[in-house]
């Protein structure tokens, strides 16, 4: 009964007529920005987290989780349409994608995308709202023993979950909890790491960060990497699959669904890791391996149900404990912390109406999804044309203008030009910025709590190994970080990622 009553509270948040509009907004920037090349949903989230300043919490966090869904929708079209994805959870999609669309099968690959994308989505929208007030009954029993140890573990499993390198990743999680280190120590009120400039003497600016790390490198590096854009076809003549390619495609959404809501949960896996491990998992248990690659139906739905799927589930340690599960969500947290809400179980009790309309928005979102992907493909076909050189003017002046705009603050743009060149740095190192981003948030939280700990035991380290909860999380996060170094485990790791190259 109580779980009717949350879900009458939150449709009534979702349908409010602004709510809607901005999540009809949000779904349709998502689709667009997936399907252009080179703007990721984190970059467009951190563009415009300057504008939620100006709206209610429920409706700007409607609204950018509206983007980061329905970007996993529109990476899939240009996946399919020219083998260049959108999104880098797309990339799985593309192999099988593109042979379908070189084939003269194009409608059906994006229409078993779409279908696959909102039955995925709509269970795991379903299990967001089972899940989520049990968990946060449960998180409100947490002290700061127990809540320190679970982020140390979601960073740790965020390092194991990152593409590439487990050292480098490491190496990118401590540069983020560094960075977060900036500014005035709460407890004693010094200075630290300030190199004497007023301007970052507080913090430094989230915005800033989140917009130069992943806005400005994006922009540096599709300039430097601008390709020719070959659609596979101009024009999509049916669009409806055949009672053959429904039958294919049940058991891959299925299993897709299941995995994707599963690995969505955990940090630093998400929507990437859930298409690359579905597609695995299809190519391993399928009678004719040999057909992936050349247009499997099985290759297409199946990472797309997955990425979709575990894009929704990880806002369930978002909305619950207030621990984001990768980059995206990080910024949801900062989003939230704009707005004067302190992230983690309390948003339950406090924010009602957050908590619950953000959940149901999701099953509204999904629906204009569909009814946006199928019937403006044409539309999305000709927007593929718009080079690169004609954007990113604009999205630079966009950036310029949003972070000035939360401060009135000039130095906030030289913040975003130099975290712009680290993340570009980065990105020509092999280094994948999402972990820093994550440190960058997670760290602030992971102090506060280590200081509380240890002021509340009065400087007792064994407090977080006698408490039963805080000493399991520590072990598990000793037994992941023990397991990845080891070379079967580090083969198996390398192999879910091979196919993104």
């Amino acid at each position: 009964m109580d779980l009717l009553q949350n879900l009458a509270i939150g449709f009534s948040a979702s349908l409010d007529p602004v709510n809607l509009l901005y999540c009809f907004l949000g779904v349709l920037l998502g689709t667009l920005i997936g399907v252009l090349p080179g703007i990721g949903p984190t970059a467009t989230i951190a563009m415009l987290l300057p504008i939620t300043f100006g709206l209610k919490p429920e409706t700007s966090l409607i609204m950018l989780a509206g983007i980061y869904y329905g970007a996993q929708y529109g990476g899939s079209t240009t996946a399919i349409l020219i083998n260049l994805p959108g999104e880098s959870s797309s990339a799985v999609t593309a192999i099988d994608g593109y042979q379908m669309a070189r084939q003269g099968r194009a409608g059906p690959a994006l229409a078993i995308a779409a279908l696959g994308s909102f039955f995925a989505g709509t269970v795991a929208t379903m299990l967001v709202a089972v899940f989520a007030l049990p968990l946060t009954e449960m998180a409100l029993q947490f002290g700061p023993a127990e809540y320190f140890s679970l982020i140390f573990l979601g960073l740790i499993a965020s390092v194991a979950l990152a593409h590439g390198s487990v050292l480098k990743a490491l190496a990118m999680i401590t540069l983020g909890l560094l960075f977060g280190l900036v500014g005035t120590d709460v407890t004693s009120g010094a200075q630290r790491f300030t190199l004497g400039i007023p301007d970052i003497s507080d913090k430094l600016e989230f915005v800033s960060v989140a917009i130069g790390v992943f806005g400005l490198a994006e922009i540096l590096r599709n300039l430097e990497n601008e390709s020719d854009r070959q659609v596979a076809i101009k024009k999509i003549t049916h669009v409806w699959p055949t009672r053959d390619d429904f039958r294919q495609m049940v058991g891959p959404v299925l299993r897709g669904t299941g995995l994707g809501s599963a690995l969505g949960i955990l940090p630093g896996g998400g929507a990437i890791l859930s298409s690359f491990a579905a597609y695995t998992v299809e190519k391993r248990i399928s009678k004719t391996p040999e057909a992936f690659g050349k247009g499997a139906i099985a290759g297409v739905a199946a990472p797309e149900a997955a990425n979709n799927a575990g894009a929704q589930t990880s806002f369930i340690p978002m909305l619950t404990l207030g621990i984001p599960a990768n980059a995206v969500m990080a910024l949801m947290v900062g989003a939230m912390i704009i707005q004067g809400i302190q992230p983690g179980p309390n948003v339950a009790i406090e924010q009602p109406q957050l908590f619950w309309g953000v959940i149901t928005s999701m099953w509204i979102g999904n629906l204009m999804l569909v009814m946006l992907n199928l019937p403006l493909v044409g539309l999305w076909v000709r927007l593929l044309t718009i080079p690169y050189t004609v954007l990113f003017p604009a999205i630079l002046v966009f950036c310029s203008i949003g972070v000035f705009s939360v401060n009135s603050n000039v130095f906030d743009l030289y913040t975003v030009a130099f975290f712009g060149l680290v993340g570009y740095v980065l990105i020509k190192l092999g280094c994948e910025p999402a972990p820093l981003l994550l440190g960058f948030v997670l760290g602030p939280m992971l102090e506060e709590n280590l200081r509380r700990a240890m002021t509340i035991s009065r400087g007792d380290w064994t407090v977080f190994f006698t408490r039963p909860l805080s000493a399991t999380l520590l072990v598990i996060a000793l037994l992941v970080l023990v397991l990845v170094f080891l070379p079967s485990i580090r083969a198996k790791r390398e192999e879910v990622f091979q196919e993104e190259g």
